[in-house]
C-alpha cells in the first residue's frame, strides 16, 4: 500500500529520468511505502493539480516553467529559491491544513527550494575527489559558463558558492540577454570585475578563456554547442590542467564538446552528475531525511554522511547508469 507521494511535473514530461532516480532511493531507504511518479502538467494545469492533493502527498519535483508558476503557492525556503525565485521542489507539511474550500482536503504549508544550484555544486566537488584535484579556496579561479539561459542562472549561483572561483565569464549569442546574471554575480563575487560576458561568436576570445579556466559549464541543449566542439577543436591547444567542463546535457552521452574537451587534455563530466545530485537533495528532502533547514551548506553534509547515504548514492547512481 502507498502511503506517500511524490512526483516530477511538466510539459512534457515522459523523457523525466527523475522517476528513477527516486524509487531507487526509496528502494535502498527501504521506504516500501513510497512511490514516485510524472505527471504531465502545464502551467495552466498546476493550480488544480495542487488543489486536488491529498494528506499522501509528501513532495514534487518541478521542471521549467513550473518553476516559476510555483512560486505563489508557497514559501521559499533555501537560499538560492529566495535569491533567485526559482524552485525546482516542494515539500508539503499536512499537520495543520489550512481549512479552504478551494483544496480538496484543506491547503498544507508548502516550502519551495531550489535545488539545481547545489546540484552543479556537488557534481563538481564529486568529480574533484574522484580526480585528485585540490583547490584552494581564494578565489584565484575563473569559470566559463556557455549560454545565458535559466540554467546559466542557475550555473552563475553554483559557481558563486564555490570558493575557488572568484570570476565568471558567460558566453553566449546575445550577451545582456539575461539580465539578472551581472549583480548575482556582482553580489556574491566581492573581487575586482568579478564579472563579463563575451560573444559566443568570437572564436579567439572564447577559445582563450575556455583554455584557462577552471571549470566551464555548458547550458545551452541538445547539439547546440556541437559547433563549439567544432571550434575548440580547431583552436584549442590544450585545457589548463585543472580545467573540468561540465556539460549538462546527457543525451547524446558522451557529447561532442566533451570529446573535444577531453581531446585538448581536459577532464569532463556530463548532465547526469547534476540531475543525480540535485534528486539526492531532493529524497533527502522529501523524506524528512533532512528537515527544514536550508540546505545551502549541502557540500559539508554530504562529507559527513553515514555509510548508510553513501549507499543511497551509490543505488540512486547505478539506477541512474542503468537508464542511460
Amino acid at each position: 500500500m502507498i502511503n506517500h507521494r511524490c512526483a516530477v511535473l511538466g510539459k512534457p514530461i515522459a523523457h523525466s529520468l527523475s522517476p528513477v532516480l527516486h524509487n531507487a532511493a526509496y528502494a535502498s531507504l527501504g521506504l516500501h511505502d513510497w512511490a514516485y511518479g510524472r505527471h504531465e502538467v502545464g502551467e495552466d494545469d498546476l493550480d488544480g493539480f495542487l488543489k486536488n492533493l491529498d494528506p499522501t502527498w509528501a513532495g514534487l519535483s518541478l521542471t521549467m516553467p513550473l518553476k516559476r508558476t510555483i512560486q505563489p503557492y508557497g514559501r521559499p525556503t533555501n537560499l538560492w529559491a529566495r535569491e533567485l525565485k526559482v524552485a525546482n521542489t516542494a515539500i508539503f507539511d499536512w499537520s495543520h491544513p489550512v481549512d479552504d474550500p478551494q483544496w480538496a482536503h484543506g491547503r498544507p504549508e508548502i516550502r519551495l527550494f531550489n535545488t539545481d544550484v547545489i546540484g552543479i555544486q556537488l557534481a563538481f566537488d564529486h568529480a574533484n575527489r574522484e580526480l585528485g584535484l585540490h583547490h584552494r579556496p581564494d578565489r584565484a579561479g575563473t569559470a566559463l559558463i556557455i549560454g545565458n539561459g535559466n540554467t546559466a542562472t542557475s550555473a552563475v549561483a553554483a559557481c558563486c558558492m564555490m570558493q575557488e572561483i572568484g570570476h565568471i565569464t558567460v558566453a553566449s549569442r546575445h550577451p545582456g540577454k539575461n539580465a539578472a546574471l551581472r549583480p548575482l554575480a556582482s553580489k556574491y563575487l566581492t573581487g575586482h570585475a568579478p564579472y563579463e560576458e563575451i560573444d559566443m561568436a568570437d572564436d579567439r576570445r572564447l577559445t582563450a578563456t575556455a583554455q584557462g579556466a577552471t571549470y566551464v559549464i555548458n547550458t545551452i541543449p541538445g547539439h547546440a554547442a556541437d559547433g563549439i566542439a567544432s571550434m575548440l577543436d580547431e583552436t584549442m591547444h590544450a585545457a589548463s590542467d585543472s580545467g573540468l567542463l561540465l556539460d549538462v546535457v546527457y543525451d547524446p552521452r558522451p557529447t561532442r564538446l566533451m570529446n573535444a574537451w577531453r581531446d585538448h587534455g581536459g577532464h569532463a563530466i556530463g548532465g547526469e552528475e547534476m540531475l543525480l545530485y540535485q534528486a539526492l537533495i531532493q529524497v533527502l528532502l522529501m523524506t524528512g531525511i533532512w528537515d527544514n533547514d536550508p540546505p545551502s551548506d549541502a557540500d559539508n553534509r554530504i562529507q559527513d554522511t553515514t555509510t548508510e547515504d553513501d549507499q543511497l548514492e551509490i543505488a540512486m547512481r547505478n539506477a541512474l547508469e542503468e537508464a542511460l
